[in-house]
């Protein structure tokens, strides 16, 4: 009989195994593009989402950039407290993201999120805008899928509805777009 720990483990290997890598690569192409052009980078998401931005903005912005000698522009939505506070207190929470996106992003910049259930409306809404203002689009999504599904240009969807197995996954897979760079001068 398998312990919790042993079926979490074969659970977390098959979420893993479910990240498609011609999928990965086709971001990477489009990451690429994105540090060629000196185009901006956003990411953003919530709760374990908002972490795995921060972390994946960090080892891009700097471990990535280090490698490559010339620095992405890229920026995690998450990390405005103050900003986003008060987009969701003036505006409504649905507005954190698109708020931002409003001041900072231009035609061709690229936008990439991560959300589990793939339907939270700040994460709907902020995509919505940045193809209407033709951004280029990338979600990460568990098994659901939800709205982000049909609306990203690009989508990932690991097979899961584990919060967790859903978001190492994705981290996974941010790793993976970091070191492409990092390990392979792309």
């Amino acid at each position: 009989m398998q312990t919790y720990f042993e079926q979490y483990l074969g659970h977390h290997k098959a979420a893993i195994d479910s990240i498609p890598v011609d999928r990965v690569e086709q971001i990477v192409k489009l990451l690429k593009t994105c540090w060629e052009e000196d185009r901006q980078f956003f990411v953003f998401g919530n709760g374990g989402s908002a972490a795995n931005a921060s972390h994946f903005i960090t080892d891009l912005g700097k471990g990535a950039s280090d490698r490559l000698g010339k620095r992405f522009r890229c920026l995690s939505l998450n990390d405005n407290t103050a900003w986003i506070t008060a987009l969701g207190n003036d505006y409504s929470y649905d507005d954190v993201f698109v708020g931002q996106l409003q001041n900072y992003a231009k035609p061709g910049d690229l936008v990439l999120t991560m959300s589990v259930s793939g339907s939270s409306p700040n994460l709907v809404k902020a995509v919505q805008w940045a193809n209407d203002h033709d951004l280029t689009t990338v979600a990460l999504v568990g098994g659901k899928r939800g709205k982000l599904a049909d609306l990203a240009h690009e989508v990932i969807t690991i097979d899961s509805q584990h919060y967790g197995r859903v978001e190492d996954a994705h981290m996974t897979i941010c790793h993976m777009l970091c070191y492409a760079f990092m390990e392979n001068s792309i």
